[in-house]
């Protein structure tokens, strides 16, 4: 991405597009019974309420009556169903985990199988987005909190933490090309969380191949255990290396949240935030709930003059329904450099 004089003025960038991650599957609704819904309703309700908020783009996962994440994909179609007819102009993006939650303290917490997955494709209705990890990689999601992180919740339990620590996801790249084939068949985008340079290139090879013709929509995932951590060497170098067609969210956890999206929306980049990041005040003096955070970041991002996108903006800045229809198209619309044709030498750059 290039940062020319101007770039940090806000009538130079473009509206601030919030995600919000109200669900938090790592939590079990004792860990924040005012904030974490459990009732179809209350999880419909949640969205509505993320969305008046100024929230445009929702990060969804279900939980049964039970307080468990949900495996069931009846039980996405619910919940899409019910936020589709309340919020139309919501970006519905679906956490391509499904549900990372152990069923049980001391069990593994892991992603649901390949084919099960795939089956995200057919959700009714369609969502907008499902996110896509790229690599198989260590998720280690506790490795960088603290003790007051956890204290007092589900994840302070040896057990559960030590399932937590030893995730994986499971992102090979056979896999992954035809999740995005089948997405892209059934007309919803694919949104990349990313967690290093390395993924980002993979992405681009497939795109250089052919076989990944969508707009570069994506999340640097700044968590640690196994990502990158929520540095600004990190940062600079990820930006650096991102196209200038890609449209770029920054996520990480705990009090790296708040910090992290005041440097996105200085730089004219995308936020997210909600209880799956984070549940509490930078203080730590009590919890903060999804919809508080989103108040916090609509009205940061006024103070840096800096205007929120509403639904249907979002809908434009985020490119959803939009696909390329071969790898030179892809490459010139996402900013990369062509392919090398046949005899051509040097550095590569697209025609005027």
């Amino acid at each position: 991405m290039n940062f020319l004089d101007g770039s940090l003025f806000p009538e130079n960038q473009q509206k601030l597009v919030i995600t919000a991650a109200p669900y938090g599957p790592e939590w079990m609704p004792s860990d924040f019974p005012e904030d974490i819904p459990v009732t179809m309703e209350e999880q419909i309700q949640k969205a509505v309420d993320c969305y008046n908020a100024g929230a445009t783009v929702l990060h969804l996962h279900v939980r049964e009556l039970d307080g468990k994440g949900s495996k069931r994909l009846s039980k996405f179609n619910e919940l899409l169903a019910g936020i589709r007819a309340r919020v139309p102009d919501m970006i519905l993006q679906v956490g391509g985990s499904i549900s990372f939650a152990p069923e049980d303290d001391g069990d593994t917490a892991k992603w649901l199988s390949d084919d099960t997955r795939h089956m995200l494709a057919e959700l009714q209705p369609t969502p907008d987005q499902v996110t896509i990890a790229i690599n198989s990689n260590q998720m280690n999601v506790v490795e960088q909190m603290c003790e007051a992180d956890v204290a007092g919740t589900s994840l302070a339990d040896p057990a559960m933490y030590q399932a937590y620590r030893e995730m994986t996801i499971p992102a090979g790249p056979g896999w992954v090309e035809e999740h995005i084939r089948r997405l892209s068949e059934k007309g919803i985008q694919t949104h990349f969380q990313l967690a290093t340079i390395s993924q980002l290139e993979t992405v681009e090879r497939m795109m250089r191949r052919n076989v990944c013709n969508v707009p570069l929509i994506l999340t640097w995932v700044a968590i640690g255990g196994g990502f990158d951590a929520p540095n600004i060497y990190n940062l600079a170098n990820f930006v650096r290396a991102c196209p200038d067609g890609s449209v770029l969210t920054l996520e990480t956890s705990m009090l790296n949240v708040l910090p992290l999206n005041m440097m996105a929306i200085a730089m004219g980049l995308h936020v997210r935030c909600g209880i799956e990041d984070n549940i509490w005040t930078q203080r730590r003096d009590r919890k903060m709930g999804s919809v508080e955070q989103i108040e916090q970041l609509v009205r940061i991002s006024r103070e840096f003059g800096r205007e929120v996108a509403n639904g249907k903006e979002a809908r434009e800045i985020y490119k959803i329904g939009t696909f390329y229809e071969g790898a030179d198209e892809t490459l010139a619309k996402n900013g990369f450099a062509p392919n090398r044709k046949p005899g051509q030498v040097g550095f590569l750059q697209h025609a005027a």
